[in-house]
């Protein structure tokens, strides 16, 4: 694992530390979420709907409290609001023994999303508060590179706990997933501090003209909100590449299903190998909006392919199916890249964990209805139905644009604050 990392790891001491941090995290998160469907039906005695709906509740939960939360990360301190969510989000991982019923797995799973949603406000303030501005994409890149990895490797120490159809090494793996948060949680505690300072010259100048804490409330900023609703438009790639092409591939195309495997197989590696480069050059609003560009530009090409795969056969169907995965692929990789600029660069820096929630409530709204429709679209209409998904993503494409103005606008004329930096 070592060389694979010194493969895509940077040469920055800091960079190389939270990336090792991130295989670590990543690795318990998806040792667990690899064998949760099988610890909370076999193990605790849930159905499935049981499962579903307790999802959904905390989903509501943590979609109504976001903006709470990440005003509370900017009061308690972005790097101790991660080092807090992370020990909580071990230790809840560690209560999954401790249920038995629905009602106790329904209280456990909003605390674990609470949780998790309070340590991304602090741990993405930070990140974009440590890091110069030039140098805070190309880190997130190579941050999401390991995750890759640590989540690759988690699902294959699950796998092989699993693979022995044993009750007793399914039940350690919530214990194993707890321990190695722990540990994450003592490296976070190692990372440096961030101090407020005076803006660097190469930050993008705030006037201090607003008056009274409301007038610099993240949710006044409009233009923020509506970014982060056509970003998460625009980052419904997941529906497709985790939901709708693989239905698309066993219902309406002759493509074996053994395909799968190497079509996510594919995208891990691109994930991890490709993501610093997508990256590259994203450094202020109008780079993050090139490559939002480029990220929907291949959304509509994955479209166009997958769709005229139903009237394909043989080889020509895997082959379309496969290149229609790897450009959604190209997608997830733009578009993470002009995600991470857009949030860094339209965020007040002293309230950047009140934007990170403000973020989130944004593409929660830009994503939630995605599965269903996109779905029903595809799999009811066919090739229409991809054209009515390729057209609601070129309008998010082309609708980010003013809202990103937008957000610079309401920051030059409200926003407050100094540019932290690392100490």
């Amino acid at each position: 694992m070592r060389k694979l990392l010194d493969r895509i790891l940077s040469d920055d001491p800091l960079i190389r530390a939270m990336s090792y941090q991130s295989v670590l995290s990543a690795f318990g998160e998806g040792a667990f979420l690899t064998g949760s469907a099988v610890f909370f039906t076999q193990i605790v005695g849930l159905s499935a709907s049981q499962v579903g709906l307790g999802l959904t509740i905390a989903g509501v939960a943590t979609f109504l409290l976001a903006v709470p939360l990440g005003k509370l990360a900017d009061t308690v301190g972005t790097r101790r609001t991660w080092i807090l969510g992370a020990l909580a989000q071990a230790l809840l991982f560690g209560a999954w023994l401790l249920i038995g019923n629905f009602a106790g797995y329904v209280a456990v799973t909003i605390g674990l999303e609470l949780a998790q949603a309070w340590m991304r406000a602090g741990r993405n303030a930070y990140r974009f508060d440590v890091f110069p501005r030039e140098a805070r994409v190309r880190s997130l890149a190579y941050m999401r590179a390991s995750r890759n990895v640590g989540y690759t490797l988690g699902a294959l120490a699950s796998g092989l706990a699993l693979a022995a159809d044993n009750d007793t090494l399914v039940r350690v793996v919530p214990l194993l997933t707890a321990a190695v948060l722990l540990i994450n949680t003592v490296l976070v505690t190692r990372l440096p501090h961030v101090a407020p300072a005076a803006r660097g010259a190469t930050e993008p100048a705030i006037q201090h003209v607003g008056k009274g804490p409301h007038r610099r409330s993240a949710l006044r900023n409009r233009g923020f909100l509506l970014a982060s609703v056509f970003d998460g438009v625009l980052g419904t790639h997941g529906v497709l590449l985790n939901t709708v092409i693989p239905l698309w591939l066993v219902e309406r195309t002759d493509a074996p299903r053994v395909l799968l495997a190497w079509l996510f197989g594919t995208n891990t590696l691109m994930a991890v190998f490709l993501q610093v480069s997508a990256a590259r050059g994203v450094a202020d609003t109008t780079s993050s909006l090139r490559a939002e560009r480029r990220g929907a530009a291949c959304f509509v090409l994955s479209c166009v392919v997958v769709a005229v795969t139903h009237d394909t056969v043989g080889w020509l169907t895997i082959a379309l199916v496969w290149l229609g995965h790897v450009t959604v692929t190209g997608t997830e990789l733009f578009q993470s890249a002009g995600e991470w600029g857009l949030q860094a660069e339209l965020s007040d820096p002293a309230r950047r964990g009140e934007y990170q929630g403000v973020a989130q409530l944004g593409f929660t709204l830009g994503t939630v209805w995605a599965p269903a429709a996109y779905t029903f679209w595809a799999m009811n209409w066919g090739p229409l139905g991809w054209l009515v998904i390729a057209v609601i993503v070129v309008i998010a494409a082309v609708a980010i644009h003013p809202a990103a103005r937008s957000a610079e606008r309401y920051l030059t004329e409200h926003a407050d604050g100094a540019e932290p930096v690392r100490a």
